[in-house]
Parts: C-alpha cells; sequence; structure tokens
C-alpha cells in the first residue's frame, strides 16, 4: 500500500525543502546515497510533430543532464505551422497521472508548461502545494512563436495567481506583457523593468528572453526579487527554427537547477552539513548560462533536421551539443594515419609530392600565404578538410566577428600561455637540430617570440583572471607530440610538426582581419595574427620546411606529412576545446 502524501502549505517555496529529511516527497525512504541525475517532471502539453511541448521538454531533459518525466495536460493538434485543435482530458486522469509519477519516484524539480484552462491550473497548484519538489520553472504557456493564443483568456489570473509559488517563471515577451497588464516591451530596458516589477511583487525569478526583441543580442536575463539581475549574452541567429525554444529552454533550465541543487546536497553530505542545501541567484545564473548556450547551439543546428514544410518555424536540434561532443571523443585514429594509398591506388612513398598524402575530400582553397614550393603545397591541399572544419567552429567564428564570450576566450589564453612555454621548447630544439645557419636562426627566433611577445599579449588578459593552473588534455598532447617530433624524429618530421602553429594561425587571422575595427574585443588577436609582420615569419617557415622535404628521403617525408597533419588536427582541437570544457 501507498504511504499517505505529507501535506505542506506552499507550491514551491523559493528555498523549498522535503517536509521529513531522508524521506522523499512520496514519503517513501529515500536511497541510501544521493541521485547525481535530476529527476525532472514535465506537466505540458503535447507536440505530435515534436518539437515543442513535453517531446521537446523530454529531450531538453536529456541533453541538459536529466532523466524526465511527463504529465500531458492537453492533447493539441499541432505542428511547426501552427496549432489546430486541442483537447484536454478530464482533471480525473490529470490527478491520476500525477500521482503514478509522484507515488513512486522522487521529483527534483518540475517544469509546468501549457495547463489550458483555470480548472488545470488550480489542479497542478493544489498538487504541487501538498507534492513539495526543490525546483519549479513556469513556462507560462499563452502564446506560441508562431503568434497562437494557447491559453484561455479567463485562466490568466489563475496563472498569475500560480507565479508567487515556483522558483522561476519563462515567459516570451508577449507573455510577460500579459502577466504584468503592460504592452509588450521594446527594449531589452523595458522588458527588464517589467520583470523586475512581477519579480519583486511575487518574489519569483523572471527570465528575460531576447529572442522576440530587435538587436543582435538575443541573450536572457535572470532578473531576481531582490532587483539584481544576471544577463547571458547570445548572438542572434538567423533561424525560422525557433518552434519550441520556449519550452526547451524552461525544461533545459529546469535540468540544470537541478543539477545545481544536487550538487549542493552531494558536498553538504560530504561535510556532514546539517543545513538543507537551498538555490542561491549564482546557482540560476550558471543554469541560464547552460541552457542559453545549449538552446544556441541546438538553434544554429536545427536547419539540418530538414523538419516540417520550410512553411512555418521548424524544431531545434536538442541533440546537437551531444553529437559534437560524441564526436569530439571519438578514439579512432585519424584517418591520415593509415592511409597508405590515395584514391586511384597509388602507394603514398613520398617519392613525389603527388604521392606523399591522400587528397582531401574538401578544396583547401587559396592561401594566403603561399606554399615555398610543390612539398608544402602539398601539405597544404591535403589538409584542406581540417582547414574548413577550423574556420566552421564556434569558437572562431564568434572570435571573428566578436561575440566569443569572454570565459572562453579566457580558457583559451589560459591554455595558449601554457602552449606557448612548451612550444618555445620545441623550436629551440629544432633550431639546435638545424644543419643551416639561417634556419637555427629562425627557429631560434621564434622561440624567444613565443615566450616573450606574444606571452606579453596573454598576460595582460589573464593578469587579473582565474587561472586553470595545468593543462588541458588537448593541450598535454598537443604539447608532447611537438616535443616528441622536434627531439626524436628526423629534423623534418619536427619542422613539419611546427609548421601548422604557423601558418595556419596566420591564415585564421588573415581570413578574420576583414572584421577587425577599433571597437572589436579581440582586435590586439586579430591585429597580431593576421599582420604582415607574423605573416614574413611564416613565409620563413615555409621556405625551411619545403627545403627539409627537398633534402629528405622518401620515408622521412611520408613521416614529417602525417606529424604536419597530425599538428593541423591538433590545432583544431585546440580551438575547439574551450566550447567542450564550458558549454
Amino acid at each position: 500500500m501507498m504511504a499517505e502524501q505529507p501535506t505542506a502549505p506552499a507550491c514551491a517555496p523559493t528555498n523549498p525543502s522535503n517536509p521529513v529529511p531522508g524521506v522523499s516527497a512520496s514519503g517513501n525512504p529515500r536511497a541510501p546515497q544521493t541521485a547525481r541525475v535530476p529527476r525532472v517532471l514535465s506537466i505540458a502539453g503535447t507536440d505530435p510533430s515534436g518539437g515543442a511541448g513535453i517531446q521537446a521538454d523530454l529531450k531538453s531533459i536529456a541533453a541538459s543532464g536529466g532523466y524526465g518525466m511527463c504529465v500531458t495536460t492537453s492533447l493539441v493538434a499541432q505542428n511547426t505551422c501552427g496549432v489546430r485543435e486541442v483537447f484536454t482530458p478530464p482533471l480525473e486522469f490529470l490527478t491520476a497521472q500525477l500521482a503514478a509519477v509522484f507515488d513512486d519516484v522522487t521529483v527534483d524539480a518540475v517544469k509546468i508548461g501549457m495547463l489550458g484552462d483555470a480548472d488545470t491550473i488550480r489542479t497542478v497548484r493544489t498538487w504541487l502545494s501538498e507534492h513539495p519538489v526543490p525546483v519549479v520553472v513556469l513556462d507560462p504557456v499563452m502564446i506560441a512563436s508562431s503568434g497562437d493564443r494557447l491559453l484561455q483568456a479567463e485562466a490568466e489570473q489563475a496563472l498569475r495567481d500560480l507565479v508567487p509559488l515556483v522558483n522561476v517563471i519563462t515567459p516570451n515577451i508577449p507573455e510577460l506583457a500579459v502577466l504584468c497588464e503592460k504592452e509588450p516591451a521594446q527594449t531589452f530596458d523595458e522588458a527588464h523593468e517589467q520583470a523586475a516589477n512581477l519579480a519583486a511583487a511575487t518574489g519569483t525569478t523572471v527570465i528575460v528572453k531576447g529572442g522576440h526583441l530587435c538587436g543582435q543580442d538575443a541573450g536572457n536575463t535572470a532578473v531576481f526579487p531582490d532587483g539584481t539581475c544576471a544577463h547571458v549574452r547570445t548572438p542572434r541567429l538567423d533561424s525560422r527554427n525557433t518552434h519550441g525554444t520556449g519550452c526547451s529552454l524552461s525544461s533545459s533550465l529546469a535540468t540544470r537547477l537541478g543539477v545545481e541543487l544536487l550538487q549542493h546536497t552531494e558536498a553538504a553530505e560530504h561535510t556532514e552539513a546539517a543545513e538543507q542545501s537551498v538555490l542561491t541567484s549564482e546557482d540560476t545564473h550558471r543554469a541560464l548560462q547552460w541552457s542559453t548556450r545549449w538552446l544556441h547551439e541546438s538553434i544554429a543546428a536545427g536547419a539540418g533536421l530538414q523538419v516540417g514544410s520550410g512553411e512555418g518555424h521548424g524544431p531545434v536540434d536538442h541533440a546537437a551539443r551531444a553529437r559534437r561532443l560524441e564526436a569530439a571523443a571519438s578514439a579512432y585514429p585519424w584517418h591520415h594515419l593509415l592511409a597508405t594509398t590515395d584514391s586511384e591506388g597509388n602507394t603514398l612513398d613520398g617519392t613525389s609530392p603527388e604521392r606523399l598524402l591522400p587528397v582531401s575530400p574538401v578544396p583547401a582553397g587559396e592561401a594566403v600565404v603561399k606554399p615555398a614550393g610543390p612539398w608544402t603545397a602539398a601539405l597544404w591541399a591535403a589538409g584542406g578538410e581540417t582547414w574548413h572544419q577550423i574556420l566552421d567552429l564556434p569558437f572562431v567564428r564568434a572570435l571573428g566577428d566578436g561575440t566569443l564570450d569572454e570565459d572562453l576566450f579566457a580558457f583559451y589564453l589560459d591554455q595558449d600561455a601554457l602552449y606557448l612555454r612548451d612550444y618555445s621548447r620545441a623550436l629551440a630544439t629544432l633550431s639546435a637540430r638545424a644543419d643551416a645557419a639561417e634556419a637555427q636562426v629562425h627557429w631560434a627566433a621564434g622561440a624567444h617570440e613565443a615566450i616573450a611577445a606574444e606571452s606579453q599579449l596573454h598576460e595582460g588578459w589573464l593578469a587579473n583572471r582565474a587561472r586553470l593552473g595545468g593543462p588541458s588534455p588537448i593541450t598535454m598532447g598537443y604539447t608532447n607530440f611537438l616535443r616528441a617530433s622536434a627531439a626524436g624524429d628526423d629534423y623534418v618530421v619536427g619542422a613539419a610538426a611546427i609548421l601548422p602553429c604557423y601558418w595556419l594561425y596566420e591564415e585564421v587571422g588573415a581570413v578574420l582581419s576583414s572584421q577587425n575595427h577599433a571597437d572589436h574585443p579581440y582586435a590586439e588577436w586579430l591585429s597580431l595574427y593576421g599582420g604582415e609582420e607574423f605573416a614574413a615569419e611564416v613565409e620563413r617557415s615555409l621556405a625551411e620546411v619545403e627545403r627539409a622535404f627537398e633534402a629528405a628521403s622518401p620515408a622521412q617525408r611520408v613521416r614529417a606529412a602525417r606529424a604536419y597533419l597530425s599538428a593541423c588536427v591538433y590545432e583544431r582541437e585546440f580551438f575547439d576545446q574551450a566550447h567542450r570544457a564550458l558549454r
């Protein structure tokens, strides 16, 4: 027989807790250890096309690190073009669904979406009042992104009455206006003012979503009841794949708040602290950062799903981040290390530039700093696919247009400062092994430049910022590869491994320099790597690598070419690693 449900006077107080330590909201004994994955319940309507409602919620919860459950309030006949019909099941069935979940599962967080009418709102409110949950996020579904009115007018007051009883509310701009009984805001300042008044009156944190506003910043702001704000910037996307974005953000946010709370609980257990874990504004800010950035990536990838006729608003790609990280985690050997023949069956034996490396399936295009001869031309052509992957990285694109978040750039510079230390050592080793005085001088000058001029740029940025204190796995792998190539293999192999850090950096700088301007936040970086002085250093490096290839044996050339492409891949991974660590 199920235990009797405890009661409490409020739906979801700002700092809620279970009524009895060690007992779930259902009255069942808790497991001996804290859950590591938040159990998140979506109370919302459906979308048979999969882009919004509980279908989107479950995808978002899973993508955000939670275990998703759902209670259906409305059956909605909709697709990417709009809503056709809504069917509301009997309230008794709604209650039966809620009971089925709470009688068996400890719920760490709840996302409330479409409720439909006043009776449904009151039923959900009463149930959650009697079954407190640590985190409740309300997405006041009144107006869809398509413009359809989804909530009956008579239920608006009931929804307003629900707002003080939840932790966070995520209205879009038209919904915020309805809740405040104002005209829709036209600017962030107007929206912030409406949100601040609502937050102060209800004690609930209000998320201002910039997607319905104009301007390049389409980010989100958490407006807290005490009047403080925390903004998460994100660049506006030119995309029609916005169906279900409100559902996706709110369910992701509920999940990430659940993650924050479980981390507090786990830490308290380790310290044997007696206090109940509570959410802070910093927790909410971190959760909003994660969810905003995840959703931005999902929107950007949405068009690739090819869902919908194209006449409406397509869905977002909830799994884009997961697929990106899965691809980055592949342990399969790089193709260029396995290839022994070209597409025509010719052996890659290094006897000529044409028999050095497999041809890239993606043409590299023209290099700004031209190859010094046929051998370096073959290297550039073979790296075409990796080169275009670098240009398409979110980090590189945002670095160029100035929208790159400072935390990502700071992570990159922190690792680059560590990289330069060992890159300088590799260059010094290469200088000592060079058989020509000119090459010795060039590599030695590069070693000095790595720890002097460039380090000054990094230290300027990092002087007042927290440092990680050590190299990432990618930084360590890359630098170990460079030092081993410079010291433990033939001279030409070390020279080829060194080259991409010169050549690709200059090419990236040259491509991005067209977007540089006096007020660009990363103007110094763009000026350094897109400048003529650095290009001259690249030319000298290319000339020396060309000379080394010409003098090398065929077998040495093959190893050197593979080292060059390996370094190109490491460069791509190095640029991308901040997004893996922080996004």
